[in-house]
């Protein structure tokens, strides 16, 4: 809610179009919904002419009396930022270009010919607004960052995967609103290559919320992404988020009931066992009781954990439920695991992907612990998990390509074009794409280039995106055969088109994730001898599998040697235990 004053311009009578969006309630039976007004000042949001119609004719000029009215309640109001959004611009931005000339220079111009050239005025007068709202906070502190860190190259991670340098950042803020997430991806694509395995399903657990996601072949995008309560129609990695991480409370609900999250502990005062005066029961301090983290290796040592804090957490629950601790621990993580499955078989099994098909992938600090029981649930036959899991979103910053998506409405049923003309659509979205590409320094000749098409049954409102290699014929049939995949049937309903994409990228110069050190492998081709490996249930070094105590061997992962096999559960020390059989 720290955007800066932003003035909204739009034609007459639509003023009020952000407070109205699309009328719908978030919660569709509450008769008593917390209303939340959109955070735009009525008295901020403008009115001109310059009016296009839905076939790109002009129905309204844009007078210069217009204009300059305009101009003058620009200066009175004293705006930071301008969002500009024309009916149709995506059609002709004559008028949304003069505006945007004619107003001050200082002020940070968003127009939505620019920001997201599509239909839909009022998902993309959020993305306009969005985008002018946050820019001049993104604008000073990425300038700021890149003259401090010179004479080193700046470059910004973006929603869709990719990256973008600086400078143009500054302009786009709306497309960066989910690149810490993405960054995770951008790794576990640069892991699937390496590692020849096309298909993952990943999972990103932290201290408050999983993230999960697929990777088929590439990343899954979406352009139908809700930040908050604001639709981003921008190119987005399609991350599917659940209130459920290693600091989630474990708590009883009115009925009687063990609940998990998702209210979470944070970071302050964060988990029992952390010692800093958290008094409810988490995921993490389930796992302590299971003797499932190592109190002396959090954190490779960096924090030692308080297992009688996480005892004492948990014993309250445990009396309230008539449970011995153990127990009431394992229902915690079983409730989690539960929650996170869900999230899992959502974006895999109800999509039209069978788990089978995908490895599971770990990403970030907590997911290890609860890797292999999820792979399970799924019937996924593989997990991995990566050196450092626990800060895979920078690394993937490193290896994440250089990217431009640009799209551009272009509606009509898709058997009354030609191939001629899309790809005469299409051609403007390359150019602009190759020239900022190339102002970042890349040679055309490292550029790939992806083209598709947005198509959906005539009379639908959703659409999917299939791949566009000019052949209208090869288009229409792989519609019909996604739309069967995703949703069990197809149509004899004529396909219509709704817009045209693009993605040009040039790959990173960083590409592969680090093997395990040549070191790790002894003599014999076989790891060292386990350090403990006859630590006696209820000490450390055993935990609760599957509801059972028994004792874990415990390895230096770093002496793990390449292609060993190793009966689990084991612990590698100081990593979270690999429960796996």
């Amino acid at each position: 809610g720290k955007g800066v004053k932003t003035a909204y311009i739009t034609n007459y009578g639509l003023k009020d179009l952000l407070h109205i969006g699309r009328q719908t309630r978030d919660e569709l039976y509450n008769l008593q919904p917390i209303l939340e007004p959109f955070p735009q000042p009525p008295q901020l949001c403008l009115e001109t002419g310059g009016r296009i119609d839905a076939q790109g004719q002009v129905i309204e000029d844009l007078t210069a009396t217009e204009l300059e009215q305009l101009i003058q309640q620009i200066k009175q109001l004293e705006p930071q930022a301008v969002a500009i959004n024309l009916l149709f611009s995506f059609l002709d931005d004559r008028f949304e270009k003069q505006i945007e000339q004619a107003l001050p220079k200082h002020l940070f111009i968003s127009r939505s010919s620019q920001v997201l050239p599509e239909y839909k005025e009022y998902e993309r007068g959020v993305a306009t607004w969005l985008n002018a709202w946050l820019g001049p906070i993104m604008q000073t502190y990425l300038s700021q960052l890149a003259t401090d860190l010179q004479p080193s190259k700046l470059t910004i991670m973006q929603s869709s995967g990719g990256t973008m340098d600086a400078a143009h950042a500054s302009r786009n803020a709306v497309r960066l609103l989910l690149s810490g997430p993405a960054g995770g991806l951008a790794a576990a694509q640069a892991i699937s290559q390496q590692l020849n395995q096309p298909k993952l399903i990943t999972f990103d657990m932290g201290g408050t919320s999983t993230d999960v996601s697929l990777i088929n072949h590439g990343l899954t995008l979406t352009n139908e992404s809700k930040i908050g309560r604001f639709p981003v129609s921008v190119a987005m990695v399609d991350i599917h988020t659940i209130g459920a991480g290693g600091g989630s409370i474990a708590y009883i609900d009115e009925g009687g009931i063990l609940q998990v999250g998702p209210q979470s502990a944070g970071a302050t005062p964060g988990p029992a066992c952390y010692g800093r005066g958290g008094q409810q029961a988490t995921v993490t301090d389930a796992h302590v009781v299971l003797g499932r983290l190592r109190p002396e290796y959090f954190l490779g040592g960096g924090l030692q954990l308080d297992p009688d804090a996480a005892h004492g957490a948990i014993a309250k629950l445990a009396k309230s439920l008539n449970l011995n601790c153990a127990d009431t621990a394992l229902g915690i993580i079983q409730i989690a695991n539960e929650k996170m499955g869900r999230a899992l078989r959502e974006i895999s099994v109800q999509r039209g992907h069978h788990p089978q098909d995908f490895s599971l992938c770990i990403l970030g600090g907590a997911a290890g612990l609860h890797a292999c029981e999820l792979a399970e649930a799924l019937g996924s036959n593989s997990a991995i998990i990566p050196n450092n899991a626990g800060v895979l979103s920078a690394y993937g910053m490193i290896v994440a390509p250089k990217e431009r998506h640009l799209s551009l409405t272009k509606t009509g049923l898709l058997a009354n074009f030609s191939e001629t003309e899309i790809d005469r659509a299409l051609t403007p979205l390359r150019n602009q794409a190759e020239k900022e590409l190339a102002e970042e320094g890349v040679a055309l000749a490292n550029m790939e280039v992806a083209m598709s098409l947005d198509l959906r049954y005539a009379g639908q409102s959703y659409t999917l995106n299939i791949p566009w290699r000019c052949s209208i014929a090869e288009a229409e049939e792989k519609y019909h055969q996604l739309h069967e995949t995703r949703y069990g049937h197809r149509l004899e309903t004529e396909v219509e088109l709704v817009n045209v994409r693009i993605i040009v990228s040039a790959a990173a110069a960083i590409k592969d994730c680090p093997l395990m050190p040549s070191n790790a492998q002894n003599g014999n081709g076989h790891s060292k001898n386990p350090i403990e490996n006859q630590a006696k249930p209820g000490q450390i070094g055993s935990a609760t599998i599957y509801g059972h105590q028994q004792p874990i061997p415990i390895y230096e992962r770093g002496q793990l040697a390449i292609n060993e096999n190793i009966a689990g559960p084991v612990f590698p020390k100081n990593q979270l235990p690999c429960l796996s059989h």
